[in-house]
């Protein structure tokens, strides 16, 4: 009997956890650690912070969707991973031994600017974010991506002050302009090119020569591994992600997979990508255990992107087709919704 240890509860593990539930795996036993016994779907954040969903409407219940899959639940968090070893240690010192590991823990924001970790609110856990975020007057996002983007414009329609600074475009050329666009209709303070160098008490937002104070600083910049993947004995990237092969193992230790935002992939991080990514482990688990030879992952640069525009509007990309309108999030809304239905009712008994 395989120990199949999964960290985290991110798309590919629901998606997985799913999968089981309809089509249980035999000779393992699963066990799975993550935060919290139910979880907000990121794709939805937007929309609680919008007012469009309670957060009710925009979770799901962990705990159930792997008691329908047959495995454990433990809510709690890995401080230490020792891939050698083969052990993983939560937050409460508790020392988890497997045979096969999966991991798909997300990542965290890059708080490498001075002082966002101390007077910026970072938004992961999102769980935390909703609990903390607060009615507040003016408030600075720093991170243009299409997560920093779809939350100033969420902010700016429950009624706030928003600007938000952007380093860089995170986007192609006509998805940019419309997003741009969307940001300047909804009267949010765009500062494209604009690099947050530092967040000082107050909380005080410092870029290139000008200072300026916040009630709130929200922090959406990019991805950063979580910490104890450098000390884990994986094969780390440049940036400290897993290195994987074509099956998503890592490249040092084959019985260790990565999935979603821990891999070191070439295409974007997205919940997109991660459930295609739970759709294999669900395949190559089975596989694992019957001892047969491992499907590989083939990867699809030309993923579809909805990005909500605070009111019931979306902006819709798929490679260089864009399109907008209320009907792109009436489209990511039905999306939304199926797979939380997926999710809370897989497996029903």
């Amino acid at each position: 009997m395989k120990r199949v240890l999964l960290v985290g509860a991110g798309h590919a593990h629901a998606r997985l956890l799913a999968s089981l539930a309809k089509t249980p795996l035999y000779g393992a036993r699963l066990t799975l650690v993550s935060p919290y016994p139910r979880q907000l779907y990121s794709a939805m954040l937007p929309g609680v912070i919008a007012g469009h969903y309670d957060r009710e409407e925009a979770e799901f219940d962990v705990a159930l969707l792997a008691e329908r899959a047959y495995a454990e639940f433990i809510a709690g968090t890995v401080e230490a991973f020792d891939a050698t070893a083969r052990t993983a240690t939560l937050n409460d010192g508790r020392r988890i031994g497997f045979d096969v590991a999966s991991l798909n823990a997300g990542s965290k924001t890059d708080d490498s600017v001075p002082g966002s970790r101390e007077h910026a609110l970072s938004v992961k856990p999102f769980e935390r974010l909703v609990d903390e975020l607060r009615l507040v007057s003016h408030v600075a996002v720093a991170g243009g991506g299409a997560g920093g983007a779809e939350l100033a414009m969420a902010l700016r329609h429950r009624g706030g002050e928003v600007t938000l600074y952007s380093e860089r475009t995170a986007f192609q050329p006509e998805l940019a302009t419309r997003v741009e666009r969307a940001l300047r209709r909804r009267r949010v303070d765009f500062r494209p090119g604009m690099r947050v160098d530092k967040v000082e008490p107050g909380p005080v937002v410092v870029a290139g020569a000008a200072r300026q104070q916040f009630d709130l600083v929200l922090w959406v910049t990019g991805a950063a591994p979580l910490p104890w993947l450098a000390s884990s004995g994986l094969a780390l990237d440049a940036r400290g992600f897993v290195q994987v092969d074509s099956q998503l193992r890592s490249v040092s230790h084959p019985e260790v997979f990565a999935l979603g935002d821990c891999a070191a992939l070439d295409e974007a991080k997205s919940g997109v990508h991660a459930v295609r990514h739970g759709m294999l482990l669900a395949q190559n688990l089975g596989k694992l255990v019957a001892g047969t030879p491992l499907a590989a992952y083939e990867p699809q640069p030309r993923a579809l992107l909805l990005l909500t525009c605070g009111a019931r509007y979306a902006i819709a990309a798929r490679g260089d087709w864009t399109a907008e309108g209320r009907w792109a999030w009436w489209w990511k809304n039905a999306i939304d919704r199926r797979w939380l239905r997926t999710l809370n009712a897989t497996g029903a008994r």
